[in-house]
């Protein structure tokens, strides 16, 4: 019993251990933000309300717009499918923002597809290999950085982020919780397995 007792003592240890690790990485990930040249500029879906961008979509879609101007990228990438009674998808309405915002129609693609961020960063990486693309540059949250950078490297693209101001998106205790949750869990088992979980933890925003 001992033994058991100590063996119990030192797996709990351990756990600790790789859950905190994992917290770090998470919070170092949210402080990186690049603008270096990339094949197309990548953005992860938020919720919209019948066409509107939600503030968090809106958030990520006006810095995607600043670096598609800064030429950054020459095309820009929306994602995230449809709600169980909406008339549109979270693409279509990134979409429609972002020509409004003077970002030529042509430099925009759709991915309307995913339900989470695993999806929507699989189906994009396949549309972007058929280009010949890998060098994506994400936007999304800060906390959401760490896990659609391993999400986008299991799905075979060269990743890097530049995320939007935590203060608009909401960086919280506990967002940085669920997401050390989320990346913890998927490097052990794979984020593709995640993905009913990553619906609930990833950020719809307000």
């Amino acid at each position: 019993m001992r033994w058991i007792g100590r063996l119990l003592t030192v797996s709990l240890l351990l756990g600790c251990g790789y859950v905190a690790v994992t917290a770090t990485q998470v919070v170092a990930a949210s402080r990186r933000d690049s603008r270096d040249p990339a094949d197309a500029i990548l953005v992860l879906g938020a919720a919209q309300y019948d066409g509107r961008p939600s503030p968090a979509l809106r958030a990520r879609l006006d810095h995607a717009a600043e670096l598609f101007a800064d030429g950054v990228a020459s095309v820009i990438w929306v994602t995230g499918g449809q709600q169980p009674g909406d008339r549109f998808t979270e693409a279509s309405a990134s979409s429609r923002y972002l020509i409004r915002q003077g970002v030529p129609a042509e430099a925009v693609k759709l991915e309307n597809q995913g339900s989470n961020s695993y999806e929507s960063l699989a189906a994009a990486a396949r549309y972007l290999r058929q280009e010949e693309q890998r060098d994506v540059l994400l936007v999304s949250d800060r906390w959401h950085s760490l896990r659609i950078v391993s999400i986008a490297r299991e799905v075979g693209l060269r990743a890097r982020v530049s995320p939007t101001d935590a203060a608009v998106t909401g960086g919280t205790p506990s967002r940085l919780a669920r997401e050390t949750a989320a990346v913890a869990l998927g490097r052990l088992v794979g984020y593709r397995r995640l993905t009913g979980l990553d619906e609930r933890l990833a950020s719809r925003g307000p």
